[in-house]
């Protein structure tokens, strides 16, 4: 198989005010020969280009961006350079938008004046060429954008207003056209302030993020940018500085707020051999560790980077709003036609092509889905995008994975069973004691166990392990085993105690346990219970899901029967037991079938397929185990069942919120081309009150930023 030469640009873009800004460049670079693949966040005011380096370059990306009248440059820039364009690029911008609003003030006071009687005359002294020329400086701006954009054969949100705006100045309306720009400029102010807020989450994460390192290279400390530390190097981190790359602790040991990366509120000890991740602070103490993953490779790297796609993914709602705005345009310049038509009043005419404006559409999904995405990542689940944010809103069926999911995944002692008037204590610590070398996951938890109890473990004088059958070891002068029930009762004399074995081994193997028997000198001595032990807060967290509205939640394991009935009953939850993964699968596209809504919880590479066959799939694990954490659409930074319903709620709050954006949107519109198309809303007021569904999106969305 040939390699593959294709090789991703990250470019910085610059002048994108709006959703409709980000799709032009979209659809600027993507009908170049050689993209594969190119997504625009307007969030950043970045793209990311998947292209072949060797059809197209990024002088071509380039040229393609700035015909569509967008500036563009390499991300790798000095930064102070790149900060200052911005500050000239605000400053720029305040100076216009301060300009606009003081000849709009100043217009629309004569304006009112007019109406009242005490200005007829100045308006009437004013020559209509200083009024046109009024009108031009105030909507200069937008007026170049709307020309660049016809020139392209490309329509804008603000195409209508400025069509408005020439209309009331060819009916000699120019005072009427200046409070038409003004109020254009307001929106576009109003547009900027929504999308700022939309992408303050991830400015957030970003401003975390560190930019430089101290590393060691030949026996001395330097510092450099972080992007050029390599795995394998070590990287030394004192108090108060970030971690600048995902890595493994092998000196010092330090406090560590690891709540940028897995939410956690409190800091955790890390010592020589824990792994820590980019972005972290270390409160106090210092350390060396050496880097395993650097830049957008580090956990902290690939957070942003799925935030950063989140934007590009508009899901259902988002497409459909694409769509609307699309066929909105045409059939509004039809309605101002048939107005002027049928009633043969241009002011009316006017009115209605000032009235409408597709910002509101546009902005409707993607300011509640940044919002929505930026408030999960701050409570430890990335959410990828708006089709991920749809998906478990709409959820009904929740499908889990057992071990590792609703588990540790490790074996736990739960039942210690002695014979013959023994203790707990002692039982357990001979059975520990001889299982203290054996590698088993069963005798690590005995010897766990025993220690976590205070127990003394003693050092075998002999050990033998004999796989799939037990241990055999000599402690204190006494020979024990452990191991399964067969090996060991064969080896024991039963006498009186095989019914009190039997009844508490029927019992607790009926639980789903797993049992160790111990013998003593060739006498029972008792057994030892152990299971996969649940989550704490599994059983609250399921709760709160079915009180958001899951209907269904059943446990997908491979797992045997007795373990995964024991678990179930103890959650009220129906199961499915010895499955295969492909065996899941099934089970979800049955589900599917039905026109249920699958949202799927896992851990493992097992569960990859079923996340990725879910409508939504959730990958557990701290940090994000990497397979599963690739297919599943939502990923959960750290392994707390309490982000589960977390994650739904703030998901339905999402939905929620871009069906009101929308649904305010279209009758607000409805509303408004009606009064102005009968004449009961003039273009002054109709060019006022079009910015108030982006004002109203902004409010809505907002309530998300804010939970």
């Amino acid at each position: 198989m040939a390699e593959s030469t294709s090789r991703t640009l990250e470019l910085t873009i610059r002048g994108m005010d709006c959703a409709d800004c980000a799709r032009h460049v979209e659809a600027a670079v993507r009908r170049l020969s050689g993209v594969a693949r190119v997504q625009v966040f307007l969030s950043t005011e970045k793209a990311a280009v998947e292209i072949d380096p060797k059809r197209v370059s990024f002088e071509d990306i380039a040229r393609a961006v700035r015909a569509a009248g967008y500036a563009v440059e390499r991300p790798a820039q000095d930064p102070p350079a790149t900060a200052k364009e911005n500050v000239s690029a605000a400053l720029t911008r305040t100076l216009w938008t301060a300009l606009g609003a003081v000849f709009g003030i100043v217009l629309f006071v004569v304006v009112i004046g007019e109406w009242l009687g005490f200005f007829e005359r100045v308006t009437a002294r004013v020559p209509y060429p200083l009024g046109v020329m009024l009108v031009a400086a105030l909507g200069y701006p937008v007026f170049r954008n709307v020309a660049r954009a016809a020139l392209r054969r490309q329509v804008t949100s603000h195409t209508l207003m400025t069509v408005g705006a020439l209309a009331a100045l060819a009916v000699g309306e120019w005072a009427t056209a200046a409070i038409v720009a003004f109020f254009m400029r307001v929106g576009e102010a109003i547009e900027r302030l929504t999308a700022e807020q939309g992408r303050a989450a991830l400015k957030l994460l970003l401003e975390q993020a560190p930019r430089r390192a101290r590393v060691e290279r030949g026996g001395v400390e330097m510092e450099v940018d972080v992007d050029d530390v390599h795995p394998g190097e070590v990287t030394v981190v004192r108090p108060g500085e970030a971690i600048p790359v995902d890595g493994e602790v092998i000196q010092g040991q330090a406090t560590v707020n690891q709540a940028p990366i897995t939410g956690e509120s409190l800091p955790v000890e890390v010592a020589p051999g824990s792994r820590v991740f980019a972005a972290a602070l270390v409160l106090d103490g210092a350390l060396k560790v050496r880097a395993r993953a650097v830049g957008r490779e580090t956990t902290y790297g690939r957070i942003v980077r799925l935030v950063e796609e989140a934007e590009a993914s508009r899901g259902t709602m988002g497409r459909l709003a694409d769509r609307f705005s699309a066929l909105y345009l045409p059939v509004v310049a039809l309605i101002a036609l048939l107005t002027y038509a049928l009633s043969g009043n241009a002011t009316a005419a006017v009115a209605v092509l000032v009235v409408a404006c597709s910002c509101a559409f546009a902005l409707a999904t993607p300011v509640a889905v940044l919002a929505g995405v930026g408030a999960a990542a701050r409570r430890g689940v990335v959410v990828k995008g708006g089709r991920a944010i749809e998906a478990l809103g709409r959820a009904d069926v929740l499908l889990v994975d057992k071990t590792g999911t609703l588990t540790f995944g490790r074996p736990e002692i739960t039942d210690v069973v002695p014979l013959d008037g023994r203790s707990e204590a002692e039982l357990l610590a001979l059975a520990a004691a001889a299982e203290r070398y054996s590698e088993h996951p069963l005798a690590q938890a005995a010897v766990q166990a025993a220690r976590s109890r205070g127990l003394v473990v003693p050092e075998p004088e002999a050990f033998e392990a004999l796989p799939g059958r037990g241990v055999r070891a000599r402690v204190g002068g006494r020979e024990i085993i452990v191991g399964s029930a067969r090996w060991v009762l064969d080896r024991a004399d039963l006498k009186g105690a095989s019914g009190v074995l039997q009844t508490a081994a029927a019992r607790l193997a009926g639980e789903g346990k797993a049992l160790l028997y111990v013998a003593v000198d060739g006498e029972p001595a008792g057994l030892l219970a152990a299971a996969d032990g649940m989550r704490p807060e599994v059983p609250e967290a399921l709760s709160a899901v079915r009180a958001l509205g899951v209907s269904e939640i059943v446990i997908l394991t491979g797992d045997h029967e007795a373990a995964a009935r024991a678990l179930a009953a103890r959650l009220g939850v129906a199961y499915r037991a010895g499955l295969l993964p492909e065996e899941k699968i099934r089970i979800v596209k049955a589900y599917q079938a039905e026109g249920r809504r699958v949202a799927m919880v896992g851990d493992g590479v097992n569960d990859a397929p079923a996340l990725a066959q879910a409508d939504v799939g959730i990958a557990m694990g701290e940090a994000g185990t990497a397979i599963a954490s690739e297919a599943a659409h939502v990923v959960l930074l750290r392994d707390d069942w309490r982000l589960i319903p977390e994650a739904f709620r703030i998901a339905r709050r999402t939905v929620r919120v871009i069906r009101g954006n929308l649904g305010f949107t279209v009758a607000y519109s409805a509303v408004g081309l009606a009064l102005a198309a009968v004449g009961l809303l003039p273009p002054v007021l109709a060019a006022a009150l079009q910015s108030v569904p982006d004002v109203a999106i902004l409010g809505n969305s907002a309530r998300l930023i804010r939970q």
